[in-house]
């Protein structure tokens, strides 16, 4: 069974750091992209980042570029977002998701291709 568990979200002031952590279990992570989205509320849930199952590749929504840094560590099966300069705007449940595909990547990485949520931690960037 397919378990995908957010840790480290909280408050933090703007211009702040954050980074969240994303344990997995019940597969074999490094055979899988991951990725992080969000869901601010009263919005629809975008991509934040993706990741390729060795790291080669990434993709990532272009509110977060030059800000937000996604890597895994295939040993711990870990999954990570590190948030710099965050925002107001930055604020959102974020959620952890594992591809639905076997050693697959596309550079157009969409929603469609999600085969797992995990439950989502809420990130609250404010004064």
């Amino acid at each position: 069974q397919v378990q995908l568990v957010e840790s480290g979200g909280g408050l933090v002031q703007p211009g702040g750091s954050q980074r969240l952590s994303c344990a997995a279990s019940g597969f074999t992570f490094s055979n899988y992209a991951m990725s992080w989205y969000r869901q601010a509320p009263g919005k629809e849930r975008e991509l934040v980042a993706a990741l390729s199952t060795d790291s080669s590749y990434t993709t990532y929504g272009d509110s977060v570029k030059g800000r937000f840094t996604i890597s895994r560590d295939n040993a711990k099966n870990t999954l990570y977002l590190q948030m710099n300069s965050l925002k107001p705007e930055d604020t959102a449940v974020y959620y952890c998701a594992k591809d639905r595909y076997v050693r697959s990547w596309s550079s157009q990485y969409a929603e469609y291709r999600v085969g797992s949520w995990g439950q989502g931690t809420q990130v609250t960037v404010s004064s």
